[in-house]
């Protein structure tokens, strides 16, 4: 690929890049619909190149959250516990389906769409939702479903990422204020990122696996990315929180749209 055809899909990556610094989410469900939707991707290609981007990017996440303490492990683990089989499952089923690179089922596009629309009603009502689950859930209920109700999220996303590359942020989030209700909201935060790690990369292994991993586009995403990510983590300190998440809910809302057809 030349320089002037590479430079779309690096200004790409530096606009999701900078969405992601900027408020800490997106990067999965924003790269899989530019793909598909500004450079015309094959789905199936689309996600699993952007499950690949997104380990490596949720990599530095993890490490810069993990120094700092503000990820819980057993969290974490738990999670994997689940989505470890979760994803494998998916990539198995996919296979035999015969699912491979260079495929747009409508099915996919359609499960891609709405997970975007649930992504950005997790981004916006995630703190709501810690509200009435404190309010409404004894703690002893909540206990009772601490460690089964986290494996078997950890599943869902794990089938859901491995179909769409999306949800492992905005869902995982979901679940996790409504279940950890005395963790602090950043540690949850810390603790779904470093999730998404191994997540991302098995699945994105997985489609490595069925051909539908693009390797130029990985790269110069990441391109893209590095410096976006470095300048939206400069803007976010100067911006309120609420803004940030909130621009990206309404593009999140707008590509889930024009994905289901809307």
């Amino acid at each position: 690929m030349d320089i002037a055809a590479s430079l779309p899909f690096i200004a790409s990556g530096f606009g999701v890049g900078f969405l992601v610094g900027m408020t800490g989410v997106g990067g999965g469900s924003l790269m899989t619909p530019v793909l598909i939707l500004l450079f015309g991707v094959q789905t199936t290609t689309a996600v699993g190149t952007d499950l690949l981007y997104a380990a490596a990017t949720k990599s530095a996440g993890t490490l810069t959250r993990g120094f700092s303490q503000a990820v819980d492990w057993k969290i974490t683990a738990r999670l994997a516990c689940g989505s470890v089989p979760g994803t494998t499952l998916t990539s198995a089923v996919l296979y035999l389906l015969d699912v491979h690179g260079g495929a747009s089922p409508r099915s996919l596009n359609v499960i891609l769409g709405m997970m975007l629309l649930v992504s950005a009603a997790g981004m916006l009502l995630v703190r709501r939702l810690r509200w009435l689950t404190v309010r409404h859930h004894p703690s002893a209920f909540a206990a009772r479903l601490l460690v089964p109700g986290t494996v078997l999220a950890g599943f869902v996303l794990g089938v859901l990422v491995t179909l769409t590359s999306v949800g492992a942020g905005a869902l995982g989030m979901i679940v996790l204020v409504m279940l950890y209700t005395n963790t602090p909201i950043d540690r949850l935060v810390g603790s779904d990122i470093a999730h998404a790690v191994p997540l991302t990369l098995i699945a994105g292994c997985g489609h490595w696996l069925l051909g539908s991993v693009n390797w130029t586009l990985v790269g110069l995403l990441l391109i893209g990315s590095v410096p976006g990510i470095v300048l939206g983590n400069h803007v976010s300190s100067r911006m309120r929180e609420h803004v940030g998440r909130s621009v990206v809910a309404a593009i999140l809302t707008v590509v889930g749209a024009r994905m289901l057809g809307v």
